[in-house]
């Protein structure tokens, strides 16, 4: 998101505090692969494989084609270093070449002993135009002192990731069919790494966890995966997905003065552009004072001949009639998931630059675009009035009333559509599901913007607890006050991968005598994870009855 992006981000070289010199080496079905090792926060040895290769490039005549997996290899593919993200507004590490996947792991097969740990298949966010499965944004040091397997994976963004027509040329979610193409590798390789492949977790923050939701709706992961946590995701709830993108090719072609005319035409000039040409155009897609809103969705493809559809219909029809993979799951929201909008707005007020007044004076394309529900019709301008009233009681949008914008924002964006996904999903499947409110309010934050204190519990934040976010966080050593957060999040993920229930363990730094319980559709419960988790019902209970009246299922017609 543009907040990030205001802050310098300093990545400082971690040398040999975590790295060793071995260099381990598996021998997987597609070859030989030597990687490196690195030390966990509690001095485990985790053997590191980054940059392996899932799926070949997808360049020349391959762009916006469907993912090709990766041929076997003869020679040793060397994992040691860090492997290309693809193109993204943020790294300078990049490739169209990115087709790749980090591998982690404490203890590797043997003659005498094969681990079969679980797995946790880690998407990561970014609004599908930012961001990677690399490293720097999810280090293994914490998650690994527990017995599993990490796998973080790149995927293609954008337009080169999540260009659709509508037809054949371009049936579109191709970012989901490099996901899908890399857990049929996991299915094929993990083994080697003394990872379990009956025992795979696909888990995701933000668009992230919006992909683990669409995976678990799409006949093309059948199979791929057998538990599921969505950390503050969004399935498109307010209205039905798209069927093609043919505007966002259009504008991506205008951009890079392609004709228009049709998808042919379109593609074919497209694919002679330069890849940086595509990175360096993502900021013109952008609305709203150049914060990003949702632009890049999945759509429903139409059926082709020889062509797997990821999404053949919408998602909430096909949970409500019970066509979905039924795993237990595990969903979650942070307190002040938006609050980044508005400690933005109210930063850019100091200087004189009105983002309340803006927002207000033209509220009736602003909240449609940001809160993605249809523009320009009575019905919106209803809604648009309804929500200002509900959060605002007609005042002025001012930051006087600026914890009334966070919630709208985070209600709208993230916690009414995780709310109604949970809801949907409980009602249709036979396995549990658990839901979390994160409420500890850290050191550190996401929108701290080189200030000492946070601005509440906002999007991500609770990531820091389970990966070292090296360009965002510092490394929580054994003096730290978060590790007991750290503790508490590592082991309730395992125990969840391992046993389908997350268990708070025995922990004399944080209260554990709470059960996590299923949720219930008539409770509406839910777990505070804090320094003392705690049982609740009725999350945000009158916001959400406010969302499901203006949003009714099925969809209006």
């Amino acid at each position: 998101m543009k907040f990030l992006d205001a802050v310098s981000f300093c990545i400082i070289g971690i040398g040999c505090v975590f790295c060793c010199t071995a260099q381990p080496e598996v021998t997987a079905p597609i070859g030989r692969i030597h990687g490196s090792i690195i030390r966990s926060r509690l001095g485990r040895e985790i053997y590191s494989f980054r940059g392996v290769r899932y799926a070949e490039p997808p360049t020349g005549e391959r762009r916006f084609q469907i993912p090709v997996p990766a041929a076997d290899w003869d020679d040793v593919f060397d994992a040691s270093q860090e492997g290309p993200a693809c193109p993204n507004l943020r790294n300078t590490n990049i490739s169209e070449d990115c087709l790749r996947l980090n591998v982690y792991t404490t203890k590797l097969p043997s003659e005498r002993e094969n681990p079969n740990r679980s797995v946790l298949v880690y998407f990561h966010p970014g609004g599908f135009y930012d961001m990677s499965g690399q490293s720097l944004y999810w280090g293994p040091q914490y998650l690994l002192d527990q017995d599993v397997v990490l796998v973080t994976v790149n995927n293609r963004l954008g337009s080169l990731g999540f260009i659709s027509t509508g037809d054949s040329l371009a049936p579109g979610n191709l970012g989901f069919k490099d996901q899908v193409i890399a857990l049929r590798w996991i299915q094929r390789n993990i083994a080697a790494f003394g990872g379990d492949p009956n025992s795979v977790t696909i888990s995701g923050c933000s668009i992230g966890g919006t992909s683990v939701m669409l995976h678990m709706v799409s006949p093309m992961s059948k199979g791929l995966f057998h538990r599921a946590i969505v950390m503050s995701g969004e399935l498109m709830i307010n209205e039905p997905y798209p069927t093609d993108q043919m505007n966002l090719a259009q504008k991506q072609a205008r951009i890079l003065d392609c004709p228009t005319d049709n998808s042919t035409v379109i593609l074919n000039c497209l694919r002679s552009r330069p890849v940086e040409n595509f990175r360096n155009t993502l900021f013109q897609f952008f609305e709203v004072g150049e914060t990003p809103v949702v632009i890049w969705k999945a759509v429903v493809e139409p059926e082709i001949p020889g062509i797997e559809r990821f999404l053949p219909a919408q998602p909430v029809d096909l949970i409500q009639r019970g066509e979905f993979f039924q795993v237990p799951t595990m969903f979650g929201v942070t307190k002040d998931e938006i609050a980044c909008l508005t400690v933005m707005f109210n930063n850019l007020s100091k200087i004189g630059i009105d983002m309340y007044g803006m927002y207000e004076g033209r509220w009736y394309h602003e909240a449609p675009v940001n809160l993605v529900y249809e523009e320009g019709t009575p019905r919106s301008r209803n809604i648009s009035d309804q929500l200002r009233q509900f959060y605002f009681n007609d005042q002025p949008f001012s930051s006087d009333n600026g914890d009334n914008f966070t919630h709208l924002m985070s209600d709208g964006l993230i916690i009414f559509p995780m709310y109604r996904a949970a809801k949907l999903i409980a009602q249709n499947s036979k396995e549990p599901l658990y839901f979390y409110e994160s409420t500890y309010q850290g050191r550190y934050s996401m929108i701290m913007l080189n200030a000492t204190t946070p601005y509440g519990v906002v999007h991500m934040d609770d990531t820091q607890y389970l990966f070292y976010f090296s360009i965002e966080f510092p490394y929580f050593d054994e003096t730290a006050p978060e590790i007991p957060m750290v503790e508490l999040y590592t082991s309730l993920w395992a125990s969840f991968m391992q046993t389908g229930k997350p268990v708070l363990k025995d922990n004399a730094l944080t209260n554990t005598t709470t059960s996590w319980d299923r949720f219930l559709p008539d409770l509406d419960n839910y777990l505070e994870i804090s320094l003392e988790p705690t049982m609740k019902t009725n999350l945000y209970i009158n916001r959400m009855r406010e969302w499901e009246k203006l949003f009714p299922l099925p969809y209006p017609t």
